[in-house]
């Protein structure tokens, strides 16, 4: 069964649905600053596979912190105090397809980051879709500080966000940027007072959910892969992505809904 607001089997996520067919995901261990322990990666990876395989009525998914203080400050670095190095490679293979799901999931992903977003937490961040922001919020890549480097996708996300030279500026002094400087450099496409943020996000949310659901899926993966290939390959992959809509029998609502001059009623067939 796919994730609902009636789901209580995660310990370290809250699942609501405050929107119709809007699941909003909150990263749940506000006393720790949100920060992914094993269990919470598990339950992560657990939660965007099952969404793979079947998101039911879920058409677009908003991802937050819970509490003020932060969206996520990456990984526990308490659980990992005094790991060997093969606990550690085990550990992060755990995050590795955490990542991937989250990567992969068909489902439109906003990123509300409402808080700190540090260290893999900022990676998290850079694996949705899009990311809006609290105008309190702050970003950072801080690996580098601790003598690793981003290893949740950092280094690939960061630099398609915002080029080479900037990934490199950021990565490399492992310095904290703020919502405002995110915003100016393209990794945020809005800010918001911290107190209108969901509210903003779950509108924006809303607006994905009401359109055709197959078709939101394959423009999606048309933009992302799309973006991975020459111009020749993402056009030619853009055509497959739009035959898929063709058959669809929300097309045919779409186009005799605007006929009628009435909202079309998208049911994902």
């Amino acid at each position: 069964m796919p994730p609902s607001m009636t789901d209580n089997s995660y310990a370290t996520l809250a699942l609501a649905n405050p929107r119709p067919q809007v699941l909003q995901l909150s990263l749940n261990r506000p006393d720790s600053a949100n920060a992914f322990n094993t269990q919470m990666a598990t339950e992560l990876i657990l939660c965007f596979e099952t969404l793979a395989l079947d998101a039911g009525d879920t058409r677009c998914i908003v991802l937050t912190g819970a509490g003020e203080r932060a969206f996520c400050a990456g990984g526990d670095l308490k659980e990992r105090g005094g790991m060997s190095d093969a606990a550690w490679r085990a550990q992060h293979l755990i995050f590795e397809r955490m990542i991937r799901a989250v990567i992969d999931c068909p489902v439109p992903l906003i990123a509300a980051v409402n808080g700190a977003a540090v260290g893999g937490g900022c990676e998290l961040a850079c694996a949705a879709d899009f990311i809006y922001a609290a105008d309190s919020a702050q970003f950072a890549m801080t690996e580098t500080s601790l003598g690793i480097i981003p290893g949740a996708g950092g280094t690939q996300n960061l630099a398609r966000a915002l080029g080479e030279r900037r990934a490199k500026e950021l990565i490399l002094s492992a310095r904290r940027f703020d919502a405002a400087e995110a915003y100016r450099w393209g990794l945020v496409n809005e800010v918001f007072a911290a107190d209108k943020l969901l509210e903003e996000v779950l509108q924006v949310a809303s607006e994905i959910a009401g359109n055709a659901p197959l078709a939101v899926r394959q423009a999606k993966a048309a933009i992302h892969r799309g973006l991975q290939m020459s111009l020749a390959d993402g056009l030619a992959f853009e055509i497959e992505a739009y035959n898929r809509t063709v058959p669809t029998a929300d097309r045919r609502e779409g186009v005799l809904a605007f006929n009628e001059n009435r909202t079309p009623n998208f049911k994902g067939e």
